[in-house]
């Protein structure tokens, strides 16, 4: 290793945390550049023409908003090459890796209405276009109406006739379809949202969706969704011993064979043009779904613009490697995508595509909505320097006045907090490509309350500077310039090693696991923190270097940590290797979905300890190396100690059922 660099990891590692913050890897000049080009208030713009469409995945609606974004790369000098769309057969049947496809779907119209005890109408479409269960199909129904609870499991329905009648329920309007109509005949379903929020917001109503399975395409009504002040006169009603009648219609196509549009733009680079950085944000959702996804579609449409904009113009050279934006329906148009793209993988896999930025609900207005940006790192599996790129871009911003003409006077709230799923980061993550995602969490979600006016322009432009600084460093990192980030990287690891080895101290004084166990914990987050500050080799243009892992001070550090849990590291007890079989996250509904009902009775019980984000990293390390045991430890040292039983069992499901073999 270069002297410089050697000097640099030992001066940083040691600095001060305060310290270490100030440390700016991106030059004055090129953020001052970006900050000046990208504006929250055109992405805000963009977020109000997306709203205007109810583009569920696989729909018409959708089919224009992925139009309008096009239309838009045309607009700011985007050619046929260089933006285009690419369809997805989507019709419910067919299937990309472990994914069924939605239907397509369209409606016209609809309306509910109580014809007794009075008349009344109570909701329609296209006014409130969340009111209609997404992919419901067209019917006609007057029948009386039953109350059911949540809906959603059998007990609900235990001594109640619902056969040829409504339902009304506060379950996912999906799963009790599933039950009401599918299992125990009922004609329609009635949904309302009767959580704390809806109780503190009476009049908002949630986005519900069927989402059939292909077996089921045949047999799918129709249903509604209603606020809680809605569902709870209708409930009110029934309990006071009412006979309440519904009348409940939609019409058009409803179900039909159609596709998913991904619209994808390259921003070219030169030298090294085959090596990619991609930015991603869903599209769909229901109208309006303002800060989900809208904002983060509006936001990387910015983004496109303003790269190409400094790059014609001359005020930014080309980008050493290529930038790539795709507007995709969540998860499943991802799928599809990556289905037909064997190309998309990381350089774990021998892939070129290098980082991601996943821009998902990025907008929140956080003096209305009291939100804050969450920025989600990527998991222990895909240890990498875009981590602390990403944190240090923070940083910079929160130390930036970002202000605009109709934004919100809030000072920057943010969080870079551990991985986290909910979005497709997902897919670049299992595909060994390092992503992360930018959010807010607030009460709107998935509500009619997730309107364009709770979308901030300040806060927008925040997560544009931060992403695209970002990836413009990272396309452009030259080996002088890596010296620094190898020192501030071997800093951050430093510190994030004295905070596992102070967690793993605690669990042994607390008993839940072995001075053993913590010590192979630890080497495992040594290792991940290693290969994190090797990654950096992947973005370095010109020069190529080794680190003398002997003489590293992070290295010295975890041998002291090491010596200071005590006891020698665990033995395997189990050494099988699993193996993937197929590309992509499992469908969220694996194993289960596919096992009898004895085996599956597992996941439902107390002993089944494994949450989702827990299934998804257990399924990213398996790579052909890990065996049970060490898949057990690595999820031990990143969340909280996981049995080995329990790993190999759900190993032994995954094998079962076709998606994983044994090596």
């Amino acid at each position: 290793m270069k002297p410089i660099i050697a000097a640099s990891l030992l001066f940083l590692t040691f600095l001060p945390l305060a310290a270490q913050n100030r440390v700016a890897l991106l030059n004055d000049k090129t953020r001052d550049l970006l900050h000046e080009t990208l504006s929250g208030e055109l992405a805000k713009e963009h977020v109000i023409q997306i709203t205007r469409h109810h583009r569920i995945q696989g729909s018409r609606g959708y089919r224009d908003a992925a139009n309008y974004v096009l239309g838009q790369l045309r607009k700011y000098g985007f050619s046929e090459k260089d933006a285009y769309v690419e369809s997805f057969k989507s019709d419910g049947k067919v299937s990309y890796q472990t994914w069924q496809s939605p239907s397509g779907w369209d409606i016209s119209s609809a309306e509910l209405r109580m014809v007794e005890p009075s008349d009344e109408r109570i909701v329609g479409y296209p006014e409130i276009a969340m009111s209609v269960i997404t992919y419901s199909n067209p019917g006609d129904v007057t029948a009386e109406l039953v109350w059911v609870g949540s809906g959603m499991s059998d007990k609900d329905y235990e001594g109640k006739d619902v056969r040829g009648k409504f339902v009304l329920a506060t379950g996912y309007g999906g799963e009790v379809h599933r039950k009401a109509v599918l299992k125990y005949g009922a004609k329609a379903v009635v949904c309302y949202l009767d959580d704390e929020r809806a109780k503190e917001y009476p009049d908002m109503l949630q986005y519900t969706g069927m989402w059939p399975r292909t077996e089921e395409l045949d047999r799918v009504t129709f249903g509604f969704n209603l606020t809680n002040r809605q569902g709870t006169k209708l409930k009110d009603l029934l309990n006071a011993g009412k006979k309440v009648v519904l009348r409940g219609w939609v019409k058009g196509i409803g179900l039909e064979p159609y596709s998913m549009d991904v619209v994808v733009a390259h921003v070219r680079g030169s030298d090294r043009a085959a090596e990619e950085l991609v930015f991603s944000a869903h599209l769909d959702h229901p109208k309006e779904s303002a800060n989900d996804n809208a904002s983060g579609s509006g936001a990387i449409l910015d983004i496109a613009r303003s790269l190409k904009e400094l790059i014609d113009s001359g005020r930014l050279p080309r980008p050493r490697r290529s930038f790539r934006f795709i507007w995709i329906p969540e998860w499943n148009g991802t799928m599809a995508y990556i289905d037909a793209h064997p190309e998309f993988k990381g350089p774990d896999l021998g892939g070129t595509w290098l980082a991601n930025m996943n821009l998902d609900m990025v907008g929140e207005n956080p003096e209305l909505l009291h939100s804050m940006l969450l920025i989600t790192r990527t998991p222990n599996s895909i240890p990498s320097c875009v981590n602390d790129v990403v944190e240090n871009m923070a940083e910079m911003v929160d130390n930036m006045d970002i202000r605009t003409p109709r934004g919100s006077l809030s000072a920057m709230n943010y969080r870079v907090t551990p991985y986290s799923g909910g979005s497709d980061h997902m897919m670049f993550i299992d595909r060994k490509i390092p992503g992360m995602m930018f959010s807010h969490s607030d009460y709107t979600h998935h509500t009619s309350e997730d309107t364009p006016d709770k979308v901030d322009p300040v806060e927008l432009e925040r997560s544009e500077v931060i992403s695209a600084s970002a990836m413009w460093y990272l396309a452009n990192l030259e080996s002088t310039q890596s010296a620094l980030l190898l020192g501030l990287i071997s800093a951050n690891a430093a510190r994030r090693l004295g905070l596992s080895a102070a967690n793993f101290s605690e669990l042994v004084r607390q008993q839940k696991t072995s001075a053993r166990f913590a010590s192979a914990m630890l080497k495992r987050r040594f290792d991940e923190e290693r290969k994190a500050i090797e990654s950096v080799q992947s973005f370095v243009v010109g020069g190529r270097w080794g680190i003398d892992w002997n003489e590293n001070p992070v290295k010295a550090q975890y041998d002291a940590l090491r010596k200071g849990l005590g006891g020698e590291m665990a033995a395997e007890s189990d050494k099988r290797v699993p193996q993937r079989l197929t590309r992509g996250p499992l469908d969220f509904g694996l194993p289960v979905s596919k096992l009898d009902s004895t085996r599956a009775s597992w996941y439902s019980s107390k002993e089944f300890s494994l949450d989702g984000d827990v299934r998804f990293e257990l399924v990213n390390l398996i790579d052909g190396v890990n065996t049970v045991s060490e898949i057990s430890i690595a999820l031990s040292a990143e969340f909280q100690p996981v049995d080995v039983k329990t790993v190999a069992r759900y190993l032994e499901d995954l094998v079962s059922v076709s998606v994983v073999k044994w090596k």
